[in-house]
Parts: C-alpha cells; sequence; structure tokens
C-alpha cells in the first residue's frame, strides 16, 4: 500500500507513465531525426501545413501515435484514434460520415488507423473514396512492410515513412525527463544510477514504452524511504535481465563481444564461439544484430570455400525474424557452429577491397565497345557490340574477348585459395587464364 503514495490521485495511480508523459509538440518528440530534424522532409510538410494521407512504418514504441497526434494539433485538425484490431467496416463508415460534416463546415480531420496491416482488403477500400475527396487524412500505423499488406490503391495515395527504433541515448533522455517531469516522477526524489538508465534502455531495444514501464516497475519495487524511493540493482533485476546491467550494446564491451565471435568462428572453435554468442544474447542483444554479422561473416571469412555458408546465415536470420528470442538461440547456434567447422577462405574479401580501391582511386574507365549493348541503328554505327563473341557458340564456352578496360585488361583480383570447395574454383580459373593466354 505505500507503493500508492508515489502518485498524488488515483487517475494518475490509473495512467501508465508512457502514457502521462506522451509528448504534444515536436519540440519534446524523441528520435527520428532522419524525418524531423531541422530541414528534414517530415519536418518542413507539418510546418508548411502541407500535409497530405501517410503510412508510419517502424517497429513498436517509436512514436507512431504520438507522431500523428502532434501532426493533427500542428495543423488544427480533429484527431481521431482508430484501432484496426476492434474495428470494422460499420465503425468506419460512421467514422467517415462525422468527417465528412466536419470538412463541409472547414474542419479537417486526421483519422490515425493503428496496426491498419490488421484490415483486410475490403475494409482498407472503404477508406478510399473519402482520402481521394479529401474528407480525411489517413496516418496509417503498421509494424509490417506495407508492400505486402497494403493495399496498392490506397498505398499509391499515401507517402510512406519509415520510422526506426529508437537510439539508446534517445532512450536514456526520456528516462531522465521521466525522472524530473511532474507528470512523472518529478518532485519524488527518486535514486537511480546512471548505469541502471542505461540498463534499462539497453534492455527496451529501441522500444520507449517499454523503457518507460520497465522504469515505473523499478521504482514501484524500490526501496521507499523518509528520503524518497532507491531503485536498487536488485529490484531492477527483478524487471529485466541481470545480464542487461552488464551489457552496454553501443558500449566498448558490445564491439569486444562480437569481435571476441567472430574471431572465434574465424578460428574455428565452436565452443568459443557459442560462448561469446550466448553472452550476447543474454545481455539483450538483438539476435537479428547477431544474424546479420553471421550472413557478412560466411562470405568474408568462408566464401567459396563452402557457398552453403551463406545459405545457413542466411536461414538463421530468417528464423530469428519468424520466432524471435528465446526460440531463435538454438538456430543462432546452428550457424555459428556450421561457420566454425566450415573451411575458411577470405578471397571474396580481399578480391572486394582490391576491386573497391581501384574503382575509387583510378578513373572511371568506359565500357569496351565490343560488350556494349547495340540496341539502336546509331549505336550499331558506332561499333556497340561489335566484335562481341557469344560464349555458348564456342567448345569450350569460353572466348579470348577482352571484358576489362585496356588500362586494366592484366589487373586481377579474386585468387581462390585451396580450402574446401574453393579448391575446384581455383582450378576451374587456372584453366580458364591458361586458355586466354594461349
Amino acid at each position: 500500500m505505500e507503493q500508492m503514495t508515489l502518485f498524488d490521485n488515483a487517475s494518475q495511480r490509473m495512467s501508465p507513465l508512457a502514457s502521462r508523459l506522451r509528448p504534444d509538440s515536436l519540440e519534446d518528440f524523441v528520435g527520428q531525426e532522419h524525418l524531423l530534424g531541422e530541414g528534414k522532409i517530415l519536418r518542413q510538410l507539418i510546418e508548411r501545413d502541407q500535409i497530405s494521407s501517410m503510412i508510419f512504418w517502424g517497429p513498436p514504441g517509436v512514436g507512431k501515435t504520438t507522431l500523428a497526434s502532434i501532426i493533427a494539433g500542428r495543423t488544427k485538425s480533429e484527431f481521431i484514434n482508430f484501432s484496426a484490431v476492434t474495428s470494422g467496416i460499420k465503425e468506419i463508415k460512421e467514422v467517415m460520415n462525422r468527417a465528412e460534416q466536419s470538412r463541409r463546415v472547414g474542419l479537417r480531420t486526421v483519422l490515425f488507423v493503428d496496426e491498419i496491416h490488421r484490415f483486410n482488403k475490403a475494409q482498407q477500400d472503404a477508406f478510399l473514396p473519402y482520402v481521394e475527396r479529401g474528407s480525411i487524412i489517413l496516418i496509417g500505423a503498421t509494424t509490417e512492410n506495407p508492400s505486402f499488406e497494403i493495399n496498392a490503391a490506397l498505398l499509391s495515395r499515401c507517402r510512406v515513412f519509415v520510422l526506426k527504433a529508437l537510439e539508446e541515448k534517445d532512450l536514456v533522455r526520456l528516462l531522465n525527463n521521466a525522472l524530473k517531469n511532474p507528470a512523472g516522477f518529478g518532485g519524488q526524489n527518486v535514486q537511480i544510477s546512471p548505469d541502471a538508465i542505461r540498463a534499462i534502455a539497453a534492455f527496451a531495444n529501441g522500444d520507449a514504452r517499454t523503457a518507460l514501464n520497465t522504469l515505473e516497475m523499478a521504482v514501484l519495487n524500490g526501496e521507499i524511504s523518509a528520503d524518497g524511493i532507491r531503485v536498487t540493482e536488485e529490484g531492477l533485476s527483478q524487471c529485466i535481465s541481470r545480464k542487461s546491467l552488464l551489457y552496454d550494446k553501443t558500449g566498448e564491451e558490445h564491439y569486444n563481444l562480437i569481435s571476441a565471435l567472430h574471431k572465434s568462428m574465424r578460428n574455428s572453435d565452436p565452443d568459443a564461439a557459442i560462448y561469446w554468442m550466448m553472452r550476447m544474447l543474454e545481455g539483450g542483444e538483438n539476435p537479428l544484430y547477431i544474424a546479420r554479422r553471421l550472413i557478412r561473416f560466411a562470405s568474408e571469412d568462408v566464401g567459396m570455400a563452402d557457398s552453403n555458408a551463406l545459405q545457413v546465415a542466411v536461414a538463421a536470420y530468417q528464423a530469428c525474424h519468424f520466432l524471435g528470442m528465446p526460440e531463435c538461440d538454438v538456430h543462432l547456434t546452428h550457424a555459428v557452429v556450421y561457420l566454425s567447422m566450415a573451411p575458411k577462405s577470405n578471397a571474396l574479401y580481399t578480391a572486394c577491397e582490391a576491386c573497391k580501391k581501384d574503382v575509387r582511386t583510378m578513373r572511371a574507365e568506359p565500357v569496351p565497345l565490343q560488350i556494349r549493348n547495340g540496341v539502336t541503328g546509331l549505336m550499331k554505327e558506332l561499333g556497340y557490340g561489335k566484335g562481341y563473341e557469344y560464349a555458348h557458340d564456342t567448345e569450350e564456352k569460353l572466348t579470348h574477348m577482352q571484358c576489362m578496360p585496356d588500362s586494366l585488361k592484366d589487373r586481377t583480383y579474386y585468387h581462390p585459395t585451396t580450402q574446401g570447395e574453393e579448391k575446384k574454383t581455383k582450378e576451374r580459373l587456372e584453366e580458364i587464364r591458361r586458355f586466354r593466354e594461349s
């Protein structure tokens, strides 16, 4: 019962911290600098009052609802919050009629549809005539790819803005504001360490709502005294994984651990690789980040020595996307062990880097005429395609035709090793090069 004294009145007790701290201006909105920073496109549209129907695509807790509300207030429009989970065509038409009446008296309506991807085709089509007439400014929010989940007719009438997961610094700013803001814990003398704040931000994984809800739980479970409320490490560990307190996803330990994983796999040490991967997962790392690094490793360190490595790594990424934690940990372990035990070759990486250097430092050479496509009469007159040799017309399926620019004709980038399946590639490439030199 003592915990109830944290709030001044019953209404505050009933309202979650995230709701109490919802900003009502662009100046107080945190994150999405790529859209709302000075001079950025969405900010300009809002400030110039030139908004049109749009789709906000992004993960949960990044401010889609809040931003829609701010837009409505900034443009002096009526704001209607509509959920695709609890509404059908009947409710859509009722809201549309209300918006149409408002339009006739000169009032604009911003209709925010949360989880718009949950509407079926018929429900989405019900919005079309009202969007076309300008009865509403539709702002749909979705966590799914609009290209697949939103009808083409409706999508073509909306601008899509991609909202990103909040960065840890953004979440730290939100949490510190919650501790100082009178609508949050301002005036209650909450004692919580900067490390604990960062741990909550890391645990939230880009989700502002999760961050604020976790802070609220931690404060409610804090030690209450005459001096205020103290959030202890023990209390916080009940709200988040204890390991999150020991792992900063943007600090040195983050880079140390991913380096340890990468180098353990490169050294064909599956036990060490599993250990470092699990340290990251238990510390709250996004499994998709680890999966992305495995995909990179598959081509950078295994490459043509075992091309199946790339397929395994991509499959692990898909499994992480479908299942999430904790179920996907075994799929990551599968990929980590496969990559650790695969034969190693960095020939693709060295070829990529060597060629990249030439492209960046040397002049942009013209494409040789013989491998240009002469699709018009003028092009053919200029020699486009002249001298082209069709490899399939030869018994060897090879020709002596030069495909490199003259200044680079002797340059080689790819030097295969004898590891695994790449040994066959090496033998084949040597045979091809001997043929062309003869």
